[in-house]
């Protein structure tokens, strides 16, 4: 689980000295309309609450603020049980904070200590060395294959994370 969750007070609490809200999950939530039915009944003292997003845990910055949470988290949510709070969050750092489980899905390679590591896997899962004789394969340069892929800009790394261009 990726332990999304936000702290949600008022304006109009915080104006007035005090911080008094609560912790609600995003997983216990559907959707956003959800949530945010959830937290008119945590503030149902106030006639027309005003939600103030004091804190949050595991929500990339670019889907947040303190006045607004964007649709996206409960995407974001399931992704990250799917795929992976690392994975996810290197491809939201590739991808300028936009989600797309098709692109992610398209371009995602997988984790990889090195670049070496990323260029010896992809290698063996094309092929790419088959129809040499296996005495000569021993005698491809993993770590240029993989500088050239890098430097060609074929694809980008983030935290260890490798994405096609």
């Amino acid at each position: 689980m990726s332990d999304m969750r936000v702290y949600v007070g008022t304006y109009a609490k915080y104006n007035s000295g005090s911080i008094f809200g609560k912790w609600l999950e995003i997983s216990d939530y559907y959707d956003k309309a959800a949530f945010i039915e959830a937290c008119s009944e945590l503030h149902s003292d106030e006639e027309d609450p005003e939600f103030m997003f004091q804190d949050w845990e595991s929500i990339p910055e670019s889907h947040i603020s303190e006045s607004h949470i964007d649709e996206s988290v409960w995407k974001l949510s399931e992704a990250y049980e799917e795929y992976g709070i690392g994975a996810v969050n290197a491809y939201l750092a590739v991808s300028c904070g936009k989600w797309s489980e098709d692109d992610f899905s398209d371009r995602y390679r997988g984790e990889f200590k090195s670049w070496e590591d990323m260029a010896e896997e992809l290698v063996a899962d094309t092929g790419m060395l088959d129809s040499i004789p296996e005495n000569l394969r021993y005698y491809f340069d993993y770590e240029k294959y993989a500088r050239d892929i890098r430097l060609n800009g074929d694809m980008v790394e983030h935290d260890g994370y490798f994405f096609w261009n």
